[in-house]
């Protein structure tokens, strides 16, 4: 898609919500199944489904990235995507976006051999690097606007609610 159509097709969705408050509430749904030893399958929309494994030294047979490793994905191509967004509604020409990411987990805390540290990610650290003839403001405009708007880095650096429960042969278990 050009950058003129993007701008275009942005435009449109941030004037139907003007328009329509209402429309602005979108929900994102994905399903995921348990396969064998601990690979999985992931369903999202009506793309086929995505295999997700571990590595062999945490018991899987390395079929597919693990959840941790999406999760630096998913950070990394919000970015991406909130980058060409922003730069189209900006007038902003960009050459390159890439974005290289590290996360740092401390194994004791997964397999609950220290309950003093946390079984996810302590430190998620990343670069962006960015080519663009624009000018330097420019692009401190653009990457304060992606920084700021970005809703997977949001989704990490503040406090979401996440509620669950669990059916067990059919009837819910209690909290």
């Amino acid at each position: 898609m050009t950058q003129e159509a993007l701008k275009a097709a942005l435009s449109n969705t941030v004037k139907g919500i003007q328009d329509n408050p209402l429309m602005s509430r979108v929900v994102f749904e994905a399903r995921t199944a348990l396969v064998e030893g601990v690979r999985c399958s992931g369903t999202v929309r009506d793309f086929p489904p995505m295999t997700v494994d571990e590595p062999p030294e945490l018991g899987g047979t390395d079929r597919g990235a693990n959840p941790v490793e999406l999760v630096l994905v998913a950070l990394g191509t919000c970015q991406e995507i909130m980058y060409a967004a922003m730069a189209a509604m900006m007038g902003i020409r960009l050459d390159e976006v890439k974005v290289d990411l590290k996360g740092t987990l401390d194994l004791k805390g997964l397999f609950g051999i220290d309950p003093g540290i946390p079984p996810g990610y302590q430190k998620i650290t990343y670069e962006t690097v960015l080519r663009s003839p624009a000018s330097a403001e420019e692009l401190r405009m653009l990457v304060e606007a992606v920084e700021s708007h970005c809703p997977v880095l949001d989704t990490l650096l503040r406090p979401v609610e996440v509620t669950g429960k669990v059916t067990l042969n059919d009837t819910v278990m209690a909290a």
